[in-house]
C-alpha cells in the first residue's frame, strides 16, 4: 500500500521550494482548502464603498436562508423523504428568495461590478497566461452558471419525485435531489467567501468613487426584474 503520509514527506515539489523564501509550501499531495485562500488583501466591512456593503449586506440575508434550507433538508433526508409544514414552508420560502433576490444580486453584480472589475483586473495583469486571459471574475460567473444548474436540477428532480408511484424509484431521485441541494449551499458558502475576502477588496482598491457612485445610482433599477 502506498503511504501517503511518507510520500508527502519527501515530496520533491516541496524540497524545490526556496527554503529562505518565506512563502508557504504547497503540494499537490497536500492540497489547501477551498477556504484556505490567500486573503491578505482583505479589509473590514467599515471600510468598503458603500456599494460593496450593500451586497455583502445580500450576502448575509442569503446565508440566513441557507442555514434554514440546510437544516430543513437534513430533516427531510431523515425523516425518510416526508415532510412536515415547517419543511415545507421553508422549501417554499427558499426557492421563492433564489427566485427573486438572488436571480437581482447576481444581475447587479454581472451588469454593474464584474465588466468594470474584470476590465481593472486585466490593466493590472492579474490574470491567467495564455490566449484567452482569464481572471477571478471568470470563475465568479461560472459560479453563477453552476449555482443555477443545481437549483434546476435540484427543483426539477423533487417535482419528479413527487410524481412516481414506486416509493424505491421516489427515494432514489429524492435523494439524487437533495444531494443537488447540498452541493449547491456548499458552492454558494464558497462564493460568499471569495466575493468578501478576495474579489470585493480588489473592487474596493481599483474602482474609483465617482465609478462607485455611478453603480449605487444604478441599483435601484434592478428592483424591477
Amino acid at each position: 500500500m502506498i503511504d501517503l503520509k511518507k510520500i508527502n514527506n519527501n515530496d520533491p515539489l516541496k524540497r524545490m521550494v526556496e527554503k529562505d523564501s518565506g512563502v508557504e509550501e504547497l503540494s499537490p499531495m497536500d492540497p489547501p482548502e477551498a477556504y484556505d485562500l490567500p486573503t491578505t488583501d482583505a479589509i473590514p466591512y467599515g471600510e468598503m464603498h458603500p456599494v460593496l456593503q450593500k451586497f455583502i449586506d445580500e450576502h448575509e440575508a442569503l446565508k440566513t436562508e441557507l442555514d434554514v434550507f440546510e437544516k430543513s433538508l437534513i430533516a427531510f433526508k431523515t425523516n425518510g423523504w416526508k415532510t412536515d409544514s415547517e419543511v415545507d414552508k421553508n422549501f417554499s420560502k427558499f426557492f421563492s428568495f433564489m427566485d427573486d433576490q438572488l436571480v437581482k444580486h447576481q444581475l447587479k453584480e454581472e451588469k454593474l461590478l464584474f465588466p468594470l472589475l474584470q476590465q481593472r483586473l486585466l490593466e493590472k495583469k492579474e490574470h491567467s497566461n495564455g490566449s484567452f486571459p482569464k481572471s477571478a471574475i471568470d470563475m465568479l460567473e461560472d459560479d453563477h452558471l453552476k449555482i443555477s444548474q443545481h437549483l434546476t436540477l435540484m427543483f426539477n428532480f423533487n417535482a419528479l419525485a413527487v410524481r412516481l408511484p414506486d416509493a424505491t424509484s421516489r427515494a432514489v431521485t429524492f435523494d439524487v435531489a437533495t444531494e443537488q441541494g447540498f452541493a449547491l449551499i456548499e458552492l454558494l458558502k464558497l462564493h460568499i467567501f471569495r466575493e468578501e475576502n478576495i474579489i470585493f477588496p480588489k473592487a474596493n482598491k481599483y474602482i474609483t468613487k465617482d465609478e462607485f457612485e455611478l453603480m449605487q445610482k444604478q441599483f435601484d433599477l434592478y428592483a424591477q426584474y
